[in-house]
């Protein structure tokens, strides 16, 4: 389950990546197209923002029951 969080939360960061990539490649043709990119390039950092830090409090929670 954990290896699985962690998988989601570099798919967000490739989204992101992605993102910014076409932000820079469609600016100068088109900008209003690039506003949905900007958009989906902060989601998906903000998503990986969260998910990494839910993991990181699941994985404490697991450490702390253990003991």
């Amino acid at each position: 389950m954990i290896k699985i969080l962690r998988y989601t939360e570099y798919l967000y960061l490739v989204v992101a990546i992605v993102s910014v990539y076409k932000i820079v490649t469609l600016w100068d043709q088109n900008p209003k197209d690039t506003y949905i990119f900007i958009f989906f390039a902060l989601v998906s950092i903000g998503m990986f923002i969260f998910r990494r830090n839910y993991r990181k409090r699941f994985e404490k929670r697991q450490r702390d029951n253990q003991k």
